[in-house]
């Protein structure tokens, strides 16, 4: 009986790699159920997330985004804007490069969309002559030519889908 002992403790002293493996399994295994045991109701780590910066936070001192089409979200989307062009122009100053004029860059990024986007004038004029073409097509087929004007709107108003 004593060899028997012996030998085992031998192959384990022998083979550090086993025990130390073993070794540190029951130690997590240990270490998780006394973690378990122990854990308390007011720990730090039960508290992460919790605070004004998480989503899922209670806290109430936060306003609600007001909204899209009111004044103060407009008022709010223009302050943004000023801000970011500020410092848009500060990064050009710093490379030697003129200042941005902020007023005359926010009235531009903020006006209201046209009506309709306006094209280049040669497109435009590509447009009219490939109409034309057509037109020049549909005659010698017999048929009856197109409005050169509305055919070349309704082109455009395709092109832009």
């Amino acid at each position: 009986m004593q060899s028997s002992v012996s030998t085992v403790a031998f192959g384990i002293a022998e083979n550090g790699l086993t025990f130390v493996v073993f070794g540190t399994v029951a130690f997590s295994f240990v270490m998780s159920v006394l973690f378990l045991v122990t854990r308390g109701t007011d720990s730090m780590y039960d508290q992460i997330g919790q605070g004004g910066l998480s989503r899922e936070s209670d806290f109430v001192g936060a306003a609600p985004a007001p909204p899209k089409e009111s004044a103060a979200a407009a008022l709010e989307r223009e302050r943004e804007v000023r801000q970011m062009l500020h410092a848009r122009s500060e990064r050009l100053v710093r490379r030697g490069e003129p200042a941005l004029d902020i007023d005359a860059e926010v009235s531009r990024l903020l006006a209201p969309a046209s009506a309709g986007p306006e094209h280049d004038a040669g497109l435009q004029e590509e447009v009219r002559q490939m109409v034309i073409a057509r037109n020049e097509r549909r005659a010698r087929q017999g048929l009856e030519p197109l409005e050169v004007e509305a055919e070349v709107q309704r082109t455009l108003r395709e092109l832009e889908a």
